[in-house]
């Protein structure tokens, strides 16, 4: 309990974040570091955050500085993929449930046979998998817009999501007298691509655009699709003994 009260006192929230003629990204940077200031860093949650907080900076690096055609829809995208999450840690954080594809990640958290870097690829698997489909949609209502509008800045986040993956798995990947060929946690890491996360997410976004007026059939997609995601999440959390 005492956790949730550090969060909610920075008076931080996801639904404090506003739209505006050009969206910063800077409220959500800040949500993140007060969830990094509040959590144990061994937390698997907390792992997560701390990926995904350097995700979030280096794209609002990459919006201030131009690289992105459309800002003002780089910036949307970005503020409601992050909005998914935050939302998750502020309804499990209310005693709420997390959605299925998120569920392993917040049950495992504090197991000790899990890795660091099992915990940030299950975290960017709900994300990517999961919350990014139904945040391109989310920001093509907002900006009455198509997804194929967006597709220029999908690919540029992606891009971005890419590097930082690598350099994650360099930070949190055991080193070379450590990972051998029979180490469990090798044959986790062949199981799940980023670029067939990223390329799913892309299928599932345009399917839910052309459902939008099917609500019963989006529903049943969005549910199916998260339920799949979860079960990957549940697979990249299998607790390894320590090498």
């Amino acid at each position: 309990m005492a956790q949730t009260q550090d969060i909610q006192s920075q008076d931080i929230r996801s639904q404090d974040i506003r739209l505006g003629p050009f969206t910063a990204v800077d409220p959500v940077v800040a949500r993140m570091r007060a969830i990094r200031a509040a959590w144990h860093p061994a937390d698997g949650v907390a792992v997560f955050n701390r990926v995904y907080l350097t995700v979030t900076e280096e794209i609002g690096r990459a919006i201030e500085a131009g690289s992105f055609t459309d800002r003002r829809a780089a910036a949307t995208l970005d503020v409601r993929f992050a909005q998914r999450y935050l939302t998750v840690v502020d309804s499990v954080a209310a005693g709420g449930p997390a959605p299925a594809c998120w569920r392993p990640l917040f049950h495992y958290r504090r197991h000790p046979g899990v890795r660091p870097l099992q915990f940030a690829l299950a975290g960017i698997n709900a994300h990517i998998g999961h919350d990014l489909a139904l945040a391109v949609v989310d920001t093509c209502r907002t900006l009455d817009c198509a997804p194929g509008d967006l597709e220029d800045e999908f690919d540029r986040v992606g891009d971005v999501l890419v590097l930082l993956e690598e350099r994650i798995r360099d930070e949190l990947m055991p080193g070379p007298d450590l990972l051998e060929v029979a180490d469990p946690l090798t044959h986790l890491l062949g199981c799940w691509s980023l670029d067939r996360a990223r390329d799913g997410a892309w299928l599932a976004a345009r399917s839910l655009w052309q459902l939008r007026r099917l609500p019963d059939l989006a529903e049943e997609f969005t549910e199916r699709l998260d339920r799949s995601v979860g079960l990957v999440g549940r697979m990249l959390l299998t607790p390894l003994a320590r090498p």
